[in-house]
């Protein structure tokens, strides 16, 4: 059945990076319940990799990175948005100014990446997290972590340097394999630490460790926040209908 042309659109802050979106766009494809090419969710995506560096600028105490932001933000309500998804996790960091600048929704992926490692790691208490460096010190799995009773767990500084920050650094430049057999080895000593699930908290994780025989359940906050994105979808359509029928 074809959807309507004024059916609700997703709008994705995306390029960082850009192979994080596309991984993305997949996941929200594969989540989402549809027959033929007609019954996907519309997609207006804002893929401009020239955003400065999240994490550069949050450890450097910059700012650099809001205005692009924020221009994304615009370019994509201009062009019918109904909600914004933010495939980055440290772009999180800018999450709360951004929502504040919309009357649109604006989905969090570390929220609907809680509520799965809840839903699907229920045994879990301790949770290791692979991050950038500055999605780390921001604490932006750390403190919803906390409040939901789990034990964060993340590398020392001389591994997040050597197999975390390596393996992102390594997946952004093209070279997966590279990356997972960095990430892959880092979380081996995590779990030899005693962590019972990881929180793959950069988008480049789960495009690395795709796949990757690792010693504990990995929760994909990129899927996560796909399967969000396709909740607000179908709650918009019902909203859509009613709306409709009432006319």
């Amino acid at each position: 059945m074809s959807l309507p042309a004024n059916a609700p659109r997703l709008g994705v802050l995306g390029g960082m990076g850009p192979l994080a979106t596309a991984d993305f766009l997949v996941k929200v494809i594969r989540a989402t319940p549809a027959a033929s090419d007609q019954e996907h969710m519309p997609i207006i995506i804002h893929n401009v990799p020239q955003i400065p560096d999240r994490s550069r600028a949050y450890l450097n105490g910059s700012d650099a990175p809001w205005p692009h932001l924020l221009d994304g933000l615009r370019t994509l309500e201009a062009a019918g948005a109904a909600a914004i998804a933010i495939p980055c996790n440290t772009a999180h960091v800018w999450h709360a100014r951004l929502a504040n600048e919309t009357d649109l929704p604006v989905l969090h992926i570390g929220q609907a990446a809680l509520d799965v490692l809840a839903l699907e790691c229920p045994q879990a208490r301790k949770v290791a997290i692979f991050a950038t460096t500055a999605t780390l010190k921001a604490r932006i799995y750390h403190d919803p972590l906390v409040l939901r009773g789990y034990v964060p767990l993340e590398p020392d500084d001389t591994m997040q340097a050597s197999h975390v920050s390596a393996g992102i650094a390594a997946v952004k430049a093209g070279r997966v394999e590279a990356g997972r057999l960095l990430l892959a080895e880092a979380a081996q000593a995590l779990a030899r630490q005693g962590a019972q699930a990881l929180l793959m908290g950069c988008t480049e994780i789960p495009v690395a460790l795709d796949g990757a025989r690792l010693d504990m359940p990995a929760v994909d906050p990129t899927n996560a926040l796909a399967r969000s994105c396709v909740e607000w979808w179908h709650a918009a359509k019902v909203k859509l209908s009613l709306r409709d029928a009432q006319v």
